[in-house]
C-alpha cells in the first residue's frame, strides 16, 4: 500500500460509547501494524439544543430519561464497559452537561499540529474521569497547552467565532447523511462501523477498506 487506510470517527466528547469506541479503535488499529493508517474526528452533536453555556447534569438527565435515577442502571453497564477498556467513567463526578461546540473547535485547532487524538482523549478524560466543566474557558485552554497548542492563541480564537460555522455544518452534515448514532467509524470513505464495537470486529473492517484501496490502486 502507498497510501494510510483514512478513518474518519464521528463522535462527540460526551457521548460515553464514543469514549469507549475510541480506545477499541486504537486497539483494532494495533492488532494490524502493516496497515498504515489516517486517523481524522469529526464533529457530532448529541444533544445539539443544549445552550452554549451548559446546564445542569440533573437537569440534562432528566429531560433525556426522565430522571438521573432512570439513567443510573444505563451508567452502570457504560462504567463497566469502560472499565474494560481501562477506562474510567466517574459518573458522581460529573455535574454539567456542556454544549459541545467549543470542545469540537479544539479538536480541529490540534489537528493542525497532529494533535486531534490527544486532545479528543484530553477532553474526554476531563469529562467523563475527572467530572470538569467543559464550558469552562480555563478547562479548555488548559487542556489544549497540555497538548501543545498556545494558550494565548486559543484564548482568543475561544473568544471569536473562529471556526464556529464550519464546525456546526460538518456536524449537522452528518445528521443529514442519515448519522443518526455515535461513534460512527467510516474506513477508507467505504465501509462505515455504527457503534463501540469490539476491536476485532474494527480490525476486520480495516481489514476490507485496506484490501479495497490496494486493488484500486
Amino acid at each position: 500500500m502507498t497510501q494510510p487506510v483514512r478513518i474518519d470517527v464521528v463522535s462527540d466528547v460526551v457521548c460515553p460509547w464514543c469514549f469507549i469506541g475510541k480506545r477499541r479503535l486504537e486497539q483494532a488499529i494495533n492488532m494490524r501494524p502493516d496497515i498504515p493508517v489516517e486517523v481524522h474526528f469529526r464533529p457530532y452533536f448529541l444533544n445539539d439544543w443544549i445552550p452554549r453555556e451548559g446546564i445542569s447534569r440533573t437537569q440534562y438527565l432528566t429531560t433525556k430519561f426522565g430522571s438521573p435515577e432512570r439513567y443510573a442502571e444505563i451508567a452502570t453497564r457504560v462504567r463497566d464497559a469502560a472499565a474494560q477498556e481501562g477506562l474510567v467513567y466517574a459518573m458522581d463526578k460529573i455535574s454539567n452537561q456542556p454544549n459541545t461546540i467549543d470542545a469540537h473547535r479544539l479538536i480541529r485547532w490540534a489537528e493542525g499540529i497532529g494533535k486531534s487524538a490527544a486532545m479528543k482523549q484530553r477532553l474526554m478524560d476531563l469529562y467523563f474521569t475527572e467530572g470538569a466543566d467543559l464550558t469552562n474557558k480555563a478547562v479548555l485552554v488548559q487542556a489544549a497547552t497540555d497538548i501543545g497548542l498556545d494558550p494565548e492563541d486559543v484564548r482568543g480564537a475561544l473568544d471569536s467565532d473562529q471556526d464556529v460555522a464550519e464546525v456546526t455544518q460538518e456536524a449537522e452534515a452528518a445528521k443529514e447523511a442519515g448519522i443518526q448514532g455515535v461513534p460512527m467509524f467510516i474506513f477508507g470513505g467505504k465501509f462505515a462501523v455504527s457503534g463501540a464495537q469490539a476491536p476485532e470486529y474494527l480490525a476486520e473492517a480495516l481489514d476490507r477498506a485496506a484490501q479495497a484501496q490496494e486493488a484500486a490502486e
